[in-house]
């Protein structure tokens, strides 16, 4: 399945708190006792997708893809196999951009404010459901896709630091310094220590 955008979000209504409350709601299509899912139905955007624990893991990519609740695709599935094999009860899945789209490619030219401004609400969200956050870095040389990301990558490492979270990697990093995608990553991989404020202050020129 393939989702190229096909809605201009400009035009949207997106509220993160008004999709929360909802999601935390009994749904029909899967079990929201077992699954966080925000927006919790199929749309042009997606704040968060994972499952719901004590320790979770809080994977952070580029922009959400089309998984959903039971329909893991090769991303999710491998960053459920990492949270597990590093002794994590949980993951919850979150994007440096919420737009939804299969290639990045497809994404907007420009940055839309107001989504952005909802994810970062979703974003401190997931911050406070632990008391340690930690957060995997996982967006690969992707960031590069579109000059906006690594600022909307800056805000959230903002809130990340307020909030006493610790940032990991897993995987060997690309040339250009970036962490390493979930895909194709072994299931006993380590998580390994990373240096968010340095990786920011050395980003590649003229980027961000």
């Amino acid at each position: 399945m393939r989702h190229v955008p096909s809605q201009d979000l400009q035009a949207l209504k997106v509220s993160f708190d008004d999709s929360l409350r909802e999601a935390l709601l009994r749904q029909e299509a899967y079990d929201a006792e077992k699954w966080l899912y925000v927006p919790c139905r199929y749309t042009e955007y997606r704040f968060i997708l994972g499952t719901r624990g004590k320790n979770p893991l809080i994977c952070v990519g580029i922009n959400p893809s089309t998984a959903a609740p039971d329909r893991l695709d090769r991303t999710l599935q491998s960053v459920d196999r990492i949270r597990a094999g590093n002794g994590f009860d949980s993951f919850l899945m979150f994007n440096v951009c919420a737009q939804r789209a299969t290639d990045p490619d497809d994404m907007a030219p420009e940055l839309n404010e107001p989504l952005h401004r909802e994810n970062l609400r979703a974003f401190a969200y997931l911050l406070s459901l632990s008391r340690e956050p930690v957060i995997w870095a996982a967006w690969g040389n992707l960031i590069e896709k579109r000059p906006y990301l690594p600022a909307c990558l800056r805000d959230m490492a903002a809130l990340a630091l307020q909030a006493h979270a610790r940032f990991v990697t897993c995987g060997r990093r690309s040339l250009r310094g970036h962490p390493h995608h979930p895909l194709y990553l072994k299931r006993d991989l380590p998580l390994d220590p990373f240096d968010i404020e340095g990786y920011l202050s050395a980003f590649p020129a003229g980027l961000g």
